[in-house]
């Protein structure tokens, strides 16, 4: 029997991928920070760099105001960031001088651990990644195995690739992340002693999501298997398309003998505010799965089948989606087996469309797909369909693309964006327009305290304090009576 620890994902993942990463901030966040910070956890998986340019872009919230505030609030259990290879809020690529700078003000501001998803498995771009984080000042790094199914996708190929990271000394534990679901208890029996006997002492953990309801299944096997940390989600941000939920995990990971020291009292205060969250703000809250066999052929996350459907909705074709998800599979193929995560996924699942939808194929080829054929993503596993390249390197626009320059060097862009600014402005001027930045740095700090109870109560008041044509107001309750006239 095991002992096994619990990082807990609503405030990133959850929120990814219930709630469009749109259903959190400051304030809904920083409240139940000391609640969070009570219950044991491993680790909180926090932000990414996506989720910090959400914070800019959407809700006027400085993202590094966040992050020290849960840093405070939560002093013994380190905060994770995850990165995907060498960007930071952009897509473009950066220069490694520029993630370091990156990982080092995230350091400072309060992140201690760091998750490294490179979207093509590339075990060395990791370890390179890795190298610069514990340089910068991270405490812990986590290499991140990204599951996926493909002819290539083998247990030899994660065998290697926890060889490669395992035997970095900046890397300090790895994880299976399964951003489709994907992974079944049958292949957890073969995969993960494959990558057990290439890492040695160090620790394995696993993140899978619910999608097509295998998560819960693969974790207890993962953890019979040797596997000694779960990644979960807590009350209305688990299930559905996010992470197993938490409690239910920790339930049954004790009727089966194992060992999960966690304060209970906390963790159900922690799930019953995310449900009382969802509840109030009229988020969706995530429910059992039932299995779909046809994620095994397109490997879409959750979130990017809705978006697919809606997509052929509104071009009047959704009787084509089986004809879609058939050319997703056909072009993954073609491009040489990428992994279905983002920004991939919704690279594949636009160009399936088209294709589907248009009077032929690779009648129009999107920048992006563009981009990821001529390398600007990083090393493919395989080379791009002979036929499929020489038609990309005909178009025009290949070459344009080929000729964009790179992110600009970190002591050039510090002269052009500003000399004076602190890190922290200046990595969100450098990877997002002025005018959001100006927008969010007018909306001045942002609120630290969030009450779902109220929220109803508080948009009603809202909306009679907007109205122009009342002229008194009456609040009455047993006892009380209260009348305001204009």
């Amino acid at each position: 029997m095991a002992k096994v620890q619990l990082v807990e994902t609503s405030l990133r993942d959850g929120n990814q991928c219930l709630w469009g990463a749109l259903g959190v901030d400051t304030a809904r966040t920083l409240t139940i920070a000391p609640v969070m910070e009570r219950c044991g956890f491993k680790a909180i998986d926090f932000t990414t760099s996506t989720h910090m340019g959400v914070a800019v872009r959407y809700k006027q919230e400085d993202p590094w105001e966040r992050i020290r505030g849960m840093a405070e609030a939560c002093p013994t259990t380190p905060l994770q960031f995850l990165s995907t290879g060498f960007r930071f809020i952009a897509w473009e690529t950066a220069s490694p001088e520029f993630m370091e700078l990156a990982f080092r003000t995230l350091a400072r501001n309060g992140i201690r651990r760091f998750a490294l998803a490179d979207p093509m498995n590339d075990a060395a771009s990791n370890v390179e990644v890795a190298r610069l984080v514990k340089r910068a000042g991270g405490e812990q790094v986590v290499g991140a195995l990204v599951y996926t199914i493909s002819p290539i996708h083998d247990d030899a190929h994660y065998a290697e690739a926890a060889r490669i990271m395992a035997a970095s000394p900046d890397i300090d534990a790895l994880y299976i992340k399964d951003p489709g679901g994907l992974l079944t208890s049958k292949r957890a029996q073969t995969l993960i002693p494959a990558i057990m006997a290439e890492i040695g002492e160090k620790p394995l953990e696993l993140h899978a999501h619910c999608t097509i309801g295998l998560a819960e299944q693969a974790y207890l096997e993962g953890v019979e298997l040797g596997a000694t940390a779960l990644q979960c989600a807590s009350g209305g941000a688990a299930d559905g398309t996010s992470n197993p939920p938490i409690q239910r995990m920790i339930a049954n990971l004790r009727a089966m003998g194992h060992t999960v020291e966690i304060d209970d009292e906390a963790v159900a205060e922690v799930c019953n505010y995310f449900t009382a969250l969802a509840e109030a703000e009229g988020l969706p809250t995530g429910h059992p799965m039932p299995f779909d066999a046809a994620y095994f052929h397109h490997n879409l996350p959750g979130g990017m089948v809705g978006t697919m459907r809606r997509h052929l909705s509104d071009q009047r074709v959704p009787h084509l989606e089986g004809a879609v998800i058939e050319e997703l599979g056909r072009i993954r193929r073609e491009l040489g087996w990428p992994i279905v995560m983002t920004p991939f996924a919704q690279m594949l699942q636009t160009q399936a469309v088209m294709n589907v939808t248009g009077k032929e194929r690779y009648a129009v080829i999107p920048d992006e797909i563009i981009r990821f054929a001529i390398g600007k993503f990083g090393r493919p596993m395989q080379p791009v369909d002979p036929n499929l390249m020489d038609r990309i390197m005909s178009d025009p626009r290949t070459k344009e693309l080929a000729a964009e320059p790179g992110m600009a060097e970190l002591s050039d862009l510090r002269k052009r964006i500003g000399p004076n600014l602190s890190d922290e402005e200046f990595l969100l001027r450098a990877t997002m327009p002025a005018n959001l930045v100006d927008a969010m740095q007018a909306a001045g700090p942002a609120n630290r305290v969030y009450n779902p109870e109220t929220r109803a109560v508080m948009e009603l008041v809202r909306g009679v304090l907007s109205r122009r044509d009342l002229t008194e107001i009456t609040v009455e309750k047993e006892g009380f009576r209260l009348a305001v006239e204009a």
